[in-house]
C-alpha cells in the first residue's frame, strides 16, 4: 500500500566550512546562536527547535553532499527584535549589509529582510516575519 509522504519541517542542515572555530564565533557572537558539542566532537549551532551541523572543510562525515562546498548556502533566519536593532547590533559589529531592508516573501507570510554573509561567503538573510499569506519564498 502505498502512503502520503508528508514532511513536516526541517530538522537540521549542514553547512561545509572552512574554519569551525570562526564559523562559531560568528553564529554566536554576531547571532545570538548557541553552540553545542554532540556525537564524539562534532559541532553545530542551535537556535529555537533547530540545529545547523558544521562539516569540516575536507573532512566530512559521511554521508556528505554530493559537492560540498564553503559559500554555497543561502538561509533565510528569522526574529523577532526589530529590524532597526538588529541593523545597529550587526554595525556595531562592523558587519556588512549586502542589501536592506527590503521586503520578500517568507514560507508563511511577508519579511522585512537585511542581507549579511557570513565568514565562508554565505549568504544569510535576517528577517521580521510581517504578516501570513500564501504566496511561496522568493
Amino acid at each position: 500500500m502505498l502512503v502520503n509522504l508528508h514532511i513536516d519541517r526541517i530538522d537540521h542542515l549542514v553547512l561545509t566550512v572552512e574554519s569551525i572555530e570562526d564559523t562559531v564565533d560568528f553564529y554566536t557572537r554576531i547571532l545570538g546562536m548557541e553552540a553545542v558539542t554532540f556525537a564524539a566532537g562534532r559541532m553545530a549551532l542551535r537556535f529555537g527547535q533547530h540545529k545547523i551541523n558544521l562539516h569540516q572543510r575536507g573532512r566530512e562525515f559521511e554521508p556528505k553532499a554530493a559537492h560540498p562546498v564553503p559559500g554555497s548556502a543561502d538561509l533565510c533566519l528569522l526574529t523577532a527584535l526589530p529590524l532597526d536593532q538588529v541593523l545597529a547590533h550587526l554595525q556595531a559589529h562592523a558587519i556588512v549589509i549586502i542589501e536592506g531592508p527590503v521586503r520578500r516573501t517568507g514560507a508563511v507570510g511577508n519579511l522585512n529582510s537585511i542581507y549579511i554573509r557570513d565568514p565562508d561567503g554565505n549568504l544569510i538573510e535576517i528577517a521580521n516575519l510581517l504578516g501570513t499569506d500564501t504566496e511561496t519564498s522568493t
